[in-house]
């Protein structure tokens, strides 16, 4: 549903567009011998590389290739923020996580969901102009690590891309909707998948994969945006050494690693991050982390294992490799290096420096010149307990020894000290904004992640390694940070209620924008950090905010639907919250004051008066942690997805085994495990659950309203 409040008919192109427009129309295109498309495809590349000239549009997942998030619009500031309010929304149909950043374009909105659903609007009325579904099927729900979620779209001349969960990435046309090619990215029957935004550079779609924690090998491909053809792949780690190397900087890779480690994936997947320098003709990946988790499983005698955790520099002609810098060497924990990457123009120490920003998993804020790879700047953001500072003359980190030998709680732990929520950064202040949270976990390395040090699903699971029995001790504590960039340490630092929440934009007004996992979007001062507005919805934020114009009056636009890893599976972080619907909403000066509501389901205790509740339900919880954690949290301890402690499923044997084995809500998202377990184990399992469902007490619907 829509609703808008007031509506817009008319939408006319700024006079600088259609000047700009008008000029490279006229510039020759016959006489370099080029034809319609590739015209159209050099057209829009310079719009996005010029994207300041056109600040009422949003054209890429980062607004430029920089991916700055600097919104230069300046009718809302400071002054005058406060009277924001809603100027519509639209409900989705679908209820699970949201993460895509919408792009405006020329008066239109188009946005991605969970499932890969993508929607355009009429940017000032919120009017619905076409919808598509690529029709994933929610019965491999289970290949997908961390929810069936989206990060977003990406443009090319009268063309939108959307990668899906089942590894197609495929172009709509952008006026209708109509799907005009697509094309599979991943082998079949892998886990290989797509979360990330594409990105479109000299005419080339770019889209990477997630999958390195089932054991997927990583890489980067480019395809034509008129025809879907390959055009290159980058592999991003080393593979089968009988084999020929894909790419002469495999070779390099190659010395870093030792044992079979082929045989395991490797991982080194690049599900997120890009950026590109049109300048210097430089595409900048982020790689993420080793398959399997453990680097002693992985890599048995040792090396850095390049290019895991990497930024990577590439020409993006040829794929040929430039330079790279290592954030974590021999990585054990899950720190990729795929979280968003900002270029920029700084002074550094008295010298003018064209840089890239990127604060990884890791902990650690990373200053490199972008044209060389050179380290500049690398300061601790959060609590670093596995590493004490950057050795800046080697680049690498000092670690603690112990937090690569013991199953001990890491900081940061997986979860990252910042993940992949959209960081921005502003050219006025010179300071990066970005959620940062400190969730210790114990080393993934040594956890239980899909049944073993593979990572991949075993067809009989037996427990081993450390798993979490208990979330009570665990700390989880997260906010928003403005990082002085050329000073290398906070400006300020909020903390905030939940651990988990939004990406970040910031604009000329003065202003940074960010939603919370507890339902709050807000605006603060980019100087100081203070709160200048705030706005309660009912579901919480993860995605990060667009600001673009319709007619010169200023739009802010986000999505919410609080899920991804976190809210499936740890309650202790982010607030428990019910599946709700995803909602696009969209403010401006003089909107609305109050959201509509969204009413929480009931939860109601299960009887268990006639219940036999088993005295050792070791097997089962261990089991548990092996399958199902990953969807349906820790101690069983729902998040979005269904709480098993109140599920009427588990009272008998029966209705339990016809959803875990036989696959009963299959059409739902819920995979048969007939393969992963047999009946015992299964019985097993619903005792577990039964044992947990006794401990937790009534809870009764609860509807929130908003307010300011």
């Amino acid at each position: 549903m829509t609703k808008a409040a007031p509506s817009f008919t008319s939408r006319n192109k700024p006079f600088l567009t259609m000047l700009i427009l008008g000029l490279l129309s006229a510039c020759g295109a016959e006489e370099q011998g080029l034809n319609k498309e590739a015209h159209q495809e050099t057209r829009f590349g310079l719009r996005i590389a010029n994207a300041n000239s056109e600040p009422q549009n949003w054209l890429a997942t980062g607004r430029d290739y920089g991916e700055q998030r600097f919104s230069p619009l300046h009718q809302i500031t400071t002054a005058n923020v406060s009277s924001l309010g809603l100027a519509w929304y639209h409900e989705f149909d679908t209820d699970r996580g949201q993460q895509a950043t919408p792009l405006a374009i020329d008066g239109v909105l188009y946005v991605s969901t969970a499932w890969n659903k993508v929607f355009a609007f009429d940017a000032a009325s919120g009017s619905l102009l076409w919808q598509y579904d690529p029709q994933v099927d929610a019965q491999e729900a289970y290949r997908y690590c961390c929810d069936v979620i989206n990060r977003g779209v990406a443009a090319w001349g009268d063309s939108i891309f959307v990668g899906t969960l089942d590894g197609r990435l495929i172009a709509l046309d952008a006026k209708t909707g109509a799907q005009l090619w697509s094309t599979m990215t991943v082998p079949a029957n892998s886990y290989g998948s797509i979360t990330g935004a594409p990105r479109v550079v000299k005419g080339m779609v770019l889209i990477g994969n997630s999958g390195a924690d089932f054991g997927e090998r990583g890489y980067i491909s480019a395809y034509s945006a008129e025809t879907g053809e390959l055009i290159w792949r980058f592999y991003t780690v080393p593979g089968d050494p009988s084999k020929p190397v894909e790419n002469p900087a495999l070779e390099l890779a190659a010395s870093t690693w030792t044992g079979e480690y082929w045989k395991h994936g490797g991982g080194g997947t690049v599900w997120d991050a890009m950026a590109y320098d049109p300048e210097a003709d430089l595409l900048y990946i982020g790689v993420g982390n080793g398959s399997p988790h453990s680097h002693a499983t992985r890599s048995p005698d040792g090396g850095d294992n390049l290019f895991l955790s990497s930024i990577v520099a590439l020409r993006p002609d040829t794929a040929e490799y430039v330079w790279h810098y290592q954030t974590t060497p021999a990585d054990n924990w899950d720190f990729t290096a795929t979280q968003p990457m900002i270029l920029a123009d700084l002074e550094i120490l008295g010298q003018s420096r064209k840089v890239i920003m990127q604060a990884p998993k890791n902990g650690f804020f990373y200053v490199l010149d972008r044209l060389t790879g050179e380290l500049l700047s690398a300061q601790p953001f959060v609590e670093t307990r596995w590493a004490s500072h950057i050795d800046m003359a080697t680049g690498r980190p000092v670690e603690d020894p112990f937090y690569r030998q013991n199953p001990a709680l890491n900081m940061p732990s997986y979860f990252g000290g910042h993940n992949w929520q959209p960081m921005a950064y502003s050219p006025q202040t010179g300071y990066a904004y970005f959620p940062w949270h400190e969730v210790d976990f114990p080393n993934v390395g040594d956890l239980v992640v899909e049944g073993g040090s593979s990572n991949k699903r075993p067809e009989k699971t037996q427990s081993s390694g450390h798993v979490v029995k208990s979330s009570g001790d665990l700390q989880a504590t997260g906010g928003l940070l403005a990082w002085d960039v050329a000073e290398g340490k906070p400006a300020w630092r909020i903390v905030q209620p939940w651990a988990i929440n939004g990406g970040a934009l910031t604009t000329a007004g003065g202003l940074v924008f960010q939603g919370r996992s507890d339902g709050i979007f807000a605006a603060y001062d980019a100087s100081k950090g203070e709160t200048l507005w705030s706005w309660q919805a009912d579901n919480g934020f993860l995605a990060g905010p667009i600001s673009y114009a319709v007619d010169g009056e200023q739009y802010v636009a986000v999505l919410a639907g609080y899920g991804g890893a976190a809210g499936l599976a740890y309650g202790y972080a982010s607030p428990a919250r019910p599946k709700l619907p995803g909602r696009l909403y969209v403010f401006k000066l003089g909107g609305q004051t109050q959201a509509p509501p969204q009413t929480w389901p009931t939860k109601v205790k299960l009887d268990l008066s006639n219940i036999s509740l088993s005295d050792d339900t070791t097997q089962g919880e261990q089991l548990f942690n092996i399958h199902c954690i990953r969807c349906h949290g820790i101690q069983a301890i729902g998040g979005i997805l269904p709480d098993l402690r109140y599920s009427p499923y588990i009272l008998q044997s029966s209705s339990f085994a016809a959803v875990v084995t036989d696959g009963a809500l299959s059409a739902r998202g819920m995979p048969s495990f007939d393969k992963l377990m047999d009946n015992q184990q299964a019985e097993a399992m619903r005792e577990y659950l039964l044992r947990e469902a006794a401990n937790v007490g009534d809870q009764t619907t609860t509807t929130r309203g908003s307010q300011h």
